[in-house]
Formats: structure tokens, sequence, C-alpha cells
């Protein structure tokens, strides 16, 4: 198929030549539904979301399927890890959050840490896990908003588990950690079906079983199906399951393999734990109600850079002009800057001053405050708390937190879970890029929307015995002290400042997006910049995935690094598209930027619109990684 290039057509446009945005052809075509639209980041996901769409299910039903397929996939998740959900329900026209987010184990304390040397929670293996929260709130989204059994949602993942061909990048991945999975026997036993040979891992295409997880997840079914044959509802009977990964023989087992390898996971852990419904936070951009999750995600800034946009006109500076990329990388400095010290678990003192950060008039302080000629690389976290009537208890420690610069400018701009230290061919560096997690967007035409960003027990995992479930490596995005953040200091029970966000938009109180990508801290950029496409310049959600965006690295780093210095904050660093224009390169570097590029870099994005002149629906997924959609 002929590939037509969005960047070259959109650079005619920031050079002055004038095109219509709706004109320009995309890499991917977009996607087409009058009934429904299901996306995520592996094909045969998507297949699953579209199976139980043509089995009768809703959007809930076909989100819980894609979900259940990544996780059993490998490579960017598992099902040990954890799950964030939006859900627009039209029978109430309300918004609902789902926090799944897994906690921190008994015993995982700050002195616990420290006193073996870290600086923050490792990245990998049985000491980085919080409890697993995907397959408890799977069960919870799909009890109270969906139509299908148990059985009937886990049979795609179910049919993989058996034996599914296993896809160039996971079994390429598999093979460069395989130093590491080798630390862990039951990862190891799961990972490297060719031990012993010089190639350890699958290789693309070959069958991957996975025995210990279909029969985990056959035991979550059999005590389904067992109370519906007492007499069970079908809610009752999904608790069932529920309750015998959380409270039974499956729990008992994720316990005893997790801590024979090190880690804190006990029974009572598992057995407190539970997915919680929240309300979500909002603000109003020109009209569209813009949802995200609280702030034990990144999702809030997000929803401050907006704000603080709105104070400018950016449609008339121009897409991806000198004047935007400047303003849009002080805007989201600024809204990272109070990410990094004000979020954190709000189920835990302190408490967090959202109604400050997301006021319009804080906002407007903050625009006030930007430098419009030069990156001022000092940006640090404002002072919410006067727009709540209050005073800022940490005025102190804001005072005497740590320098936010550093000398060396060498960092990535998405997030490395692949960390082998071998030199990397280019290929192996796209693939390291294109990691982060995935993303599930589905809605169908009676009006379900469903948004996800799960993650967790990516590769390399340590599994959890004989679950076959890899183990959230979340703790990390905690800290050890207040000094960086008092909102995200670790402790027992509590969740970690995660970057995962999905996001839905509301436009005169009907859907009008879901969207969600992966990417670490790039996250939030990314869907900032998809949402401004789409809104400011005009641009198709499909447009609008493959359009130019630009990353910062003038923020703490959430994953990764075992040091402080390696999370440090990179001011000026941007990454930009690397057929961005000369004039605008030369211009960025006189204002105090350092630049990198690369050829894509919109971050593996996926969306959904609601086409509501014609009826129907609109899918766009991003022209790299193997992210991808089916609607009818």
């Amino acid at each position: 198929m002929k590939s037509f290039y969005l960047m070259e057509v959109v650079l005619l446009v920031v050079c002055g030549v004038s095109q219509p945005l709706w004109a320009q052809r995309t890499q991917k075509p977009p996607l087409h539904g009058k009934n429904w639209m299901a996306i995520t980041g592996k094909p045969l996901a998507a297949t699953a979301g579209a199976k139980l769409f043509q089995e009768g299910g809703n959007a809930v039903d076909a989100a819980c399927a894609m979900l259940a397929a990544t996780c059993t996939m490998w490579d960017v998740l598992s099902w040990g890890g954890e799950t964030q959900v939006l859900l627009y329900n039209p029978k109430t026209k309300k918004v609902i959050s789902l926090n799944a987010m897994g906690v921190a184990p008994t015993g995982a304390t700050s002195e616990f840490f420290k006193s073996k040397g870290y600086a923050f929670p490792p990245e990998y293996g049985p000491l980085a896990a919080t409890t697993p929260g995907t397959p408890g709130g799977l069960c919870h989204l799909l009890a109270e908003y969906g139509t299908k059994s148990l059985k009937e949602v886990l049979a795609p993942a179910m049919e993989l588990a058996a034996g599914y061909p296993i896809d160039a990048q996971t079994a390429n991945s598999i093979e460069r950690q395989k130093a590491m999975i080798k630390q862990w026997p039951y990862s190891q036993k799961v990972f490297l079906p060719h031990l012993g040979d010089k190639r350890e891992a699958p290789e693309a295409g070959e069958i991957f079983v996975q025995k210990d997880l279909l029969n985990t997840l056959a035991k979550m079914v059999e005590a389904e199906q067992q109370a519906l044959k007492k007499g069970a509802t079908r809610k009752a009977a999904i608790q069932a399951a529920y309750d015998r990964f959380y409270k039974g023989d499956i729990a008992a087992e994720f316990v005893r393999g997790c801590q024979e390898q090190g880690g804190l996971i006990t029974k009572e852990d598992l057995a407190r734990w539970k997915p919680i419904e929240e309300e979500p936070l909002q603000v109003n951009y020109k009209g569209i109600d813009v949802y995200k999750m609280q702030p034990w995600t990144q999702g809030p800034s997000m929803l401050q850079a907006l704000n603080i946009l709105e104070n400018f006109d950016l449609k008339s500076m121009g897409y991806n002009s000198v004047p935007y990329i400047h303003t849009l990388y002080q805007a989201m400095s600024m809204a990272f800057a109070d990410r990094d010290f004000y979020y954190g678990d709000p189920y835990f003192a302190p408490q967090e001053p959202m109604k400050g950060l997301l006021s319009k008039e804080y906002a407007k302080q903050r625009a006030a405050s930007m430098n419009l000629k030069q990156n001022d690389s000092l940006i640090g976290p404002g002072d919410p708390y006067p727009f709540e009537g209050k005073q800022n208890p940490f005025a102190e420690l804001l005072k005497s937190r740590f320098q936010s610069t550093s000398e060396n400018g060498d960092r990535n701009f998405a997030p490395v879970h692949d960390t082998s230290g071998v030199a990397l061919t280019d290929e192996a560096y796209h693939e390291r890029l294109w990691m982060g997690t995935t993303t599930v967007e589905a809605a169908d035409k009676e009006g379900w929307v469903v948004s996800i960003t799960p993650s967790g027990g990516w590769i390399p995992a340590c599994i959890a015995g004989n679950t076959g479930m890899g183990m959230s490596q979340r703790m990390q995005s905690f800290v050890l002290d207040s000094t960086p953040n008092p909102f995200n200091v670790l402790a027992p029970g509590k969740r970690p400042r995660v970057t995962l966000t999905p996001t839905l938009a509301l436009r005169e109180g009907k859907p009008f997006l879901c969207f969600g990508v992966q990417g670490g801290d790039t996250q939030d950029q990314n869907l900032l910049q998809f949402f401004l496409n789409m809104v400011e310049f005009g641009m198709t959600v499909q447009q609008a995935s493959e359009a130019a965006n630009i990353n910062t690295n003038q923020l703490w780093l959430s994953l990764g690094g075992t040091k402080v210095a390696d999370r440090k904050p990179r001011p000026g660093n941007i990454l930009l598209q690397d057929k961005t224009p000369e004039s605008v390169r030369t211009a960025l570097k006189a204002m105090g930027y350092k630049l990198s590029f690369e050829d894509r870099t919109s971050g593996p994005i996926n969306a959904i619109y609601f086409d509501w002149k014609h009826g129907s629906l609109w899918g766009g997924s991003s022209n790299h990684g193997e992210d991808y959609g089916i609607g009818w």
C-alpha cells in the first residue's frame, strides 16, 4: 500500500504553504465504524475485542477482552500489573474512574529500602512489586458495567495462553533480557523454552505456550461457573472469581512464589486490596470537558497544562511554530514541576491541593509568569494553596528542595523497560522507544465508552510462582523521603504516583474523544498535543495521532534509574521530529533549548472520535508500534 507522509505536508504548513489540514493524507488510514470500535496495542488483542462485540457484548465487555489479551501477550504488561480506567456510562451520562492500582506491600518502607542502599525502590524483581490490580479491576469493571460472563470475556485470552504465534518484538525482548530472566526460576520456565540453545527465547512466529497462566485463568472461570450453578447472579459469580484470585488458592500461590523469590507481598495484602470507583478530575477547555484520574496518576498535569495554555492564542501561533513550541514547553514544564512535588495517593495524608492546582486563577498566575523569550531552566512548583484559601505547609521544603539542574543532558525521552546494556541496533533502539505499556479504547452505538491504560509486569518480569503472572514493577515510582515529593513517600498500603493516564473528553454533554498513549513521562505530553491538534488545528483523529509532537525532559523521571542524579530534570532538553525546518531549530537553540530528533514523535496514540453529525465513530491508531484497531 502506498504510504503518505503527513509530516512533510505539515512542514509545508509550518513554512507558510497553505494546505487545509483536512486534506492531508496519513500513513495509516483512519478507522470508521457505525456500531462499535475496538483499538489496542496488539493486533490479536484488537481481534479479541472485535470478537466480543460480534458476540453481542458492549464496549465494556470488549475492553475487558482486550485487556485480558494484552496481559497474556506480555512485552509491555502482564496479569500481575495495574489497571486505570475512565468510563462513560450512557445510562447515567456520567464519567467514572476506576482505580485498580496495586499498593505497596507489608514491610515496604523507606527505611527498608534505604537499608539496602536504594535511592528508589528497584526497577525489577520481587522487591519492585506492588499488589496485583489488573485481575480485580477487570472483574469489577465487567461485573458492574459489562453484560457477558467472565468465561466469555476471558475465552480469547485463554486461547492465547494455550498457544499463540509470538510477535518479533516480544520474542526479541525476551532474548535480550534472558540474563535477568534467569535470576527467577518461574520466569525462566515460561520465557526460555530453548534453554541451553544459542537462542533461548522463542522465535518470532513460534507458538508460545503458557500452561501455568492458562491454569490460573481456568481457576477463575471455574469459580464463576460453580457459583452460577449454585444460583448466583452474574455479578456475584464474577465476584467469586475475584475472591478466588485475592483470597483463595491463586492468592496463596502468588504470595508463596513472590516470597520465595524475596518479595514482600502477603496474603493479608491481597485480601485487603480492592479496586475503587472514584470521581475523575475535570477542567473545561474552550467548551470541552476533559477528564483525568486522581493525582495518584500524572493525569491532572494535562489538565493543568490546558488551563495554562487557554491563556494564549495557540491557533494564531501556528502548529509547531517556534512560539507554539516554546509556549507548550513552558506550560508543560510548569505542570510537571507541580506534578513532581504535589501528586500522590489521595487516600494518605497529606491531602493533595488539587482544587488550587486545577483552578483557572492559579493557571492565569502561572501563565503570567512565563518567560516568552527564553527557556526557563529554573521552573519549579508553584503555590496553589492560596487558591484554596490556605497556607502552603511545605513552603520551607520548597525552598530547600533539590536543584533541578544537571550537567549531563543525555537521557532517553521514552521509558526504557529493556535494559540489556548491549549496544543497540537501530531496530532494537526503536523497539525500546515504542515500549511503555499499552492502551485500550472501546466504544459502541449504545454510548458506552472505555479508555484504559494498564501496565506492570513487563519483560523482564518476575513471575509469581506457578501462577504464570508477572509481578508489577511500579514500586520504583515512589520516593523514599519527602524532599522531592512529600505526597509520594513510600508506605505500606499506599499507591505510587504513576504515569498511567487514560483520557475522556465530552462536548455539550456527549462523548467527544477517548484516547490514550504509552510512554511513561511522555504520556500526558503526547496526549496534550494530540488533543490540541484536533481542537486548535482541525486535524482528524488519525492525522492528530501521527502528527509531530515535541517531548520535554525538564521533569523528574518517574521510572528507571537507581540514583537521584538519574532522575533529575534535564532543563531545555527537547525532542523534535527530524523534519523540523532548520529555521525552527536555529530559533529554539537561541532560546536555550538542547535539541534531539526522531522520525516519529507522537508516541503510539490510540483514540476514538465521536462524529455526532454523521452518527459514526472514527478511530485513530498511531503509525508506529503494533497498535491496531477494528471498527464495524
